[in-house]
């Protein structure tokens, strides 16, 4: 089963974010297929999404099959088109850059392991804050070249995966909205989410380790907590009160 999620992007000036997938395809390692190719073809149906919805745990399915047992190391994905749409205004078609030629490469790790007779999950999670690059200034009206997707992606075994959520409030116990939250491992920023309307965040799909997590908003000074322990299968609830900026 391959799941798709996000990383959000600001949602605040955006309405709807959407991408098609034309063909997915999975390598396995060793002695690759029948055909001599290492690659499995996992779907070749164009299917939609809008990325805007997939958030704080939200997945949708993009494709469910038997595939021989082994270990697989990367999926490669085919972007057939990307669209934006700012609220209150305009629709823009967005550039994909060989995203349709030659697919989008995406290492798994740790590596995904199939075994006869059992089934196993890889969970897509596509960084919309990273992916959708802006070029000019977004309100010089319509420019199908205003933005160019170039997606920021982490294919993560489930099975070796936990997550990470909680909700953020005020001193007065005020449930806050869009407030950033960032996962990092060392120097590296793993991903982000956005709270939701009732203050709540999740992040999933985090391999299993320790991590630092961080919490900001305009107007607010930011937490960052460290040591915080993912492990498989479950969850890690971290919750935030934030202060005024003074």
């Amino acid at each position: 089963i391959v799941n798709i999620t996000d990383a959000p992007f600001p949602i605040g000036d955006v309405e709807s974010a959407t991408v098609t997938i034309s063909k997915v395809e999975i390598r396995k390692t060793g002695d690759g297929v029948p055909d001599g190719s290492p690659f499995i073809v996992v779907s070749e149906t164009a299917v939609d999404f809008d990325l805007i919805d997939l958030r704080n745990g939200v997945v949708s399915e993009l494709a469910s099959l038997d595939i021989p047992a082994g270990e697989y190391d990367l999926v490669r994905l085919y972007v057939e088109e990307a669209g934006l749409k700012v609220k209150d205004g305009d629709l823009y078609t967005v550039k994909v850059p060989s995203g349709e030629s030659t697919g989008i490469k995406i290492f798994i790790e740790p590596s995904l392991v199939v075994e006869g007779g059992l089934t196993s999950e890889l969970l897509l999670d596509i960084d919309l804050s990273r992916s959708f690059i802006m070029r000019g200034n977004m309100n010089n009206g319509q420019d199908n070249d205003k933005f160019i997707f170039k997606p920021v992606v982490r294919a993560v075994n489930t099975a070796t995966a936990g997550r990470i959520e909680g909700v953020v409030s005020n001193e007065e116990e005020e449930l806050l909205e869009e407030v950033t939250i960032t996962v990092n491992q060392g120097d590296d920023e793993i991903s982000t989410a956005f709270t939701d309307e009732d203050g709540f965040y999740s992040i999933i799909g985090l391999p299993a380790g320790t991590y630092s997590v961080s919490a900001s908003k305009e107007g607010f000074e930011s937490i960052t907590r460290d040591d915080i322990v993912v492990i498989p299968g479950n969850r890690t609830v971290e919750n935030f009160v934030l202060t005024p900026q003074e």
